[in-house]
């Protein structure tokens, strides 16, 4: 006993070192313990599901929000989707309605994407949509609209800017010249400094104006030879300023400070599955995947790789199976309406959510001591003491758990909460029957699957 004892005290001791000494090199601003941020991202661990808005005058021509790099656009040409623009049959009610059917409990719209323009009306730029034929704010609205419908707030801003004038051009800036010599001319008489005062501006604008933001994505960095990092965006002072405003909010981790165990608060893996809970430094990390529909983050017209409704909810699940939150865009069309396409899905998850949204919200991986059945997902809720086996591929007549004897109590499926019988047999099977090993146990299933894109097996702990 006393071993056991000793043994704890020492393994507490090195803790309280690890921490002390990883706050050596932490800002005075951004010491916090385990605990006091696990605590401030509850929220977020517990939700899983949030909607990405990418909306801006990219969705004039229709072809990728990167279209002005993308086509090499000047700002000339560029400029003729800021004279038209006017979103007449936008309604972020609508909008807000949808991303909760959908079962989407936060949401994080574009305030400002590459090309500069602004969604609200900055006090520091003319690049905004009050200066458009619309000529009126588009992010106040869309935050009373989707809070009145539960659905907490958070802002993409970007750190890039095409348009401003004095951002220095770089490496994928539309107007990078063929001969990287020609730069220097070009950005003689651009001022970082004068860009990182303006960035500032309009961080503060968006942190001081709308109320509560519970997260806040920054996207993105790309150090290195004609690249921005966090030497250029003097992100340490950045997210100073970012947590001075809005001491809850949770950052992403593209201000280049991911060398940093305060400079971020999530990992960020885009267009891709991990196949492991993300590790930094040794260390499971919390992580927030961003996905699209299609291929395209803006409104893409002629864009057909859209993913299925099946996809989609796969992806959620996985998501959550390894410790993740899923972010996933919609990308509205210039009238102000999320096309049919879009709205296809989202009503397919919202069939789904309807019946299942427990093994996704407050569900996390489960422990190592669960063996995952053959085509199958897991996840788990520590605090209900629940287990959800989401299976992909239907199987006939039975499931078999190996290494589940004495683990839980009771068995149902989750979108009628019928009751599933299981057995635990010791004996030699028949031609009949089945065998399983002691502690195993097989799921006595309806031949007939459950009408839902992925059914799910919720079990009761011990």
């Amino acid at each position: 006993m006393m071993k056991k004892v000793w043994f704890t005290g020492l393994m507490i001791w090195i803790s309280a070192m690890t921490f002390l000494k990883a706050q050596q090199n932490t800002p005075a601003w951004a010491v916090e313990t385990p605990a006091q941020k696990q605590e401030r991202m509850a929220w977020w661990t517990h939700d899983r599901f949030g909607m990405f808005i990418h909306w801006g005058i990219y969705a004039m021509p229709a072809r990728h929000e990167w279209v002005k790099r993308n086509e090499r656009i000047s700002d000339e040409d560029y400029q003729k989707y800021f004279e038209r623009f006017d979103p007449d049959l936008y309604n972020p009610r609508e909008w807000a309605a949808k991303a909760r059917a959908a079962g989407m409990k936060y949401v994080v719209v574009t305030a400002k994407h590459h090309d500069g323009f602004c969604l609200w009306d900055s006090k520091v730029t003319d690049y905004k949509v009050t200066n458009t034929p619309y000529g009126k704010d588009l992010i106040a609205p869309l935050v009373e609209a989707f809070r009145a419908e539960g659905i907490r707030i958070g802002f993409y801003y970007s750190l890039i800017d095409w348009h401003h004038p004095d951002f220095p051009i770089d490496r994928i800036h539309p107007a990078w010249p063929d001969n990287p010599e020609a730069a220097k001319a070009i950005n003689a008489n651009r001022s970082m400094e004068r860009y990182r005062t303006y960035m500032k501006a309009q961080l503060t604008e968006l942190l001081t104006r709308f109320g509560r933001i519970d997260e806040l994505f920054l996207d993105f960095s790309y150090p290195g030879e004609n690249g921005k990092g966090h030497l250029e965006w003097n992100s340490e002072d950045l997210l100073k300023l970012i947590r001075s405003l809005q001491p809850h909010v949770v950052v992403d981790n593209r201000m280049d400070l991911d060398h940093t165990d305060w400079g971020w608060d999530f990992a960020t893996p885009e267009q891709f599955m991990p196949q492991e809970w993300p590790i930094v430094r040794g260390k499971r990390v919390p992580w927030e995947t961003c996905q699209t529909f299609s291929g395209s983050w803006g409104y893409y017209r002629d864009e057909y790789s859209w993913k299925s409704v099946h996809q989609l909810v796969v992806m959620l699940i996985e998501t959550v199976s390894k410790g993740g939150n899923l972010l996933l865009n919609v990308g509205p069309t210039a009238r102000g309406v999320f096309d049919d396409r879009a709205i296809e899905r989202l009503d397919g998850l919202a069939e789904w959510m309807k019946f299942h949204s427990r093994s996704i919200y407050g569900c996390t991986q489960a422990p190592e001591e669960f063996a995952v059945p053959q085509n199958c997902f897991l996840t788990y809720n520590a605090e209900k003491k629940r287990l959800y086996i989401h299976v992909l591929e239907w199987p006939f007549k039975s499931l078999h758990l190996m290494g589940y004897k004495g683990k839980f109590k009771y068995a149902q499926l989750l979108n009628d909460a019928s009751e599933i019988q299981y057995t635990i047999n010791t004996t030699p099977g028949g031609h009949t029957t089945e065998n399983s090993g002691a502690n195993d146990v097989i799921l006595s299933l309806p031949v007939q699957r459950p009408d839902a894109e992925v059914p799910v097996i919720e079990l009761f702990l011990e």
